[in-house]
């Protein structure tokens, strides 16, 4: 009789999930990949002609805003269009202590850090939140605020002078973002489009030049102290749709092993120290998170 691999795995997952106490998730692009979010690097196509990497810095902000700015407002506008998967919603199940005790009956935390600005993790809870039927409010009254998004959020707006932070979620921003008078929106590095600083978005509070409210390259990620005291207690971490590339959150999940805790990946493709993994789940994490917590449908 043939011994099927992937059975055991899952069957040895389940079994160290039942006894994990601290749980911590750490999620990147691939979560919202079903959504049509396009990854960071390769943008889906858009922005071709220009380095990412490079266009996502305070200097590039400096030297020309406009720029930046119709790269961030592309984003935006589909982060805006886009809607939860799956995934997003078995993310959003766990969060909820109660159906998280039907995998993990003697979890005592849940968190799930992540590096996507995308805010589908949070619709994907509020829409959980605004579906539940009155007779079962109290799953969602009892929810524990879960979510750290460690590299802001695509639909904040932050000022470059008093630093005052607000969400918007009026689409375009401003006139001169609109989609429907941008030649060549889809690669406008190509195009290079000149908008004026005082045509861009301003601060709601002071007036001066507003920027996108994410973490660009250079700048120090949300909320590292209180990540540090998660990692240091967890003994499950899951890392899902990300290549753990990127510091500070690529050191996470080996950090809990380092202290005697398990780590399971959730990738569509081979990621950085998988080898190390001790649990691997390969393929679209919409549909593998569904076939590994059944109940969480």
């Amino acid at each position: 009789m043939s011994v099927n691999v992937e059975d055991i795995v899952l069957h040895n997952f389940r079994e160290y999930v039942k006894s994990a106490k601290h749980i911590l998730v750490i999620t990147g692009a691939g979560l919202s990949a079903a959504s049509g979010i396009p990854t960071f690097r390769d943008g889906g196509g858009m922005w071709n002609s220009l380095d990412v990497e490079k266009l996502a810095t305070p200097e590039a902000f400096a030297t020309n805003p406009g720029l930046v700015w119709q790269f961030y407002h592309y984003r935006r506008v589909k982060a805006l269009e886009a809607q939860p998967n799956q995934a997003h919603y078995v993310l959003a199940r766990l969060s909820i202590p109660k159906l998280l005790k039907k995998v993990a009956p003697q979890a005592k935390t849940f968190h799930h850090v992540t590096q996507n600005v995308d805010r589908l993790i949070i619709r994907a809870m509020d829409n959980l939140n605004n579906d539940t039927p009155e007779s079962l409010s109290h799953l969602n009254h009892s929810r524990v605020n879960s979510v750290i998004e460690i590299h802001g959020r695509i639909t904040d707006v932050q000022c470059t002078q008093c630093g005052h932070r607000e969400e918007v979620l009026s689409s375009p921003l401003c006139s001169s973002l609109d989609t429907s008078i941008l030649n060549g929106y889809e690669d406008a590095g190509s195009e290079h489009r000149y908008i004026a600083p005082e045509d861009l978005p301003r601060c709601s509070a002071c007036g001066a030049l507003a920027r996108p409210g994410v973490v660009w390259f250079g700048e120090k990620p949300y909320h590292l102290d209180d990540i540090n005291l998660l990692v240091y207690k967890a003994d499950l971490c899951i890392v899902i749709g990300t290549s753990s590339t990127v510091r500070p959150a690529s050191t996470y999940a080996y950090r809990v092993q380092r202290h005697g805790g398990k780590v399971a990946v959730f990738n569509l493709n081979e990621s950085v120290g998988d080898e190390r993994a001790d649990f691997i789940f390969r393929g679209p994490c919409e549909t593998e998170l569904l076939r590994v917590f059944p109940e969480l449908a």
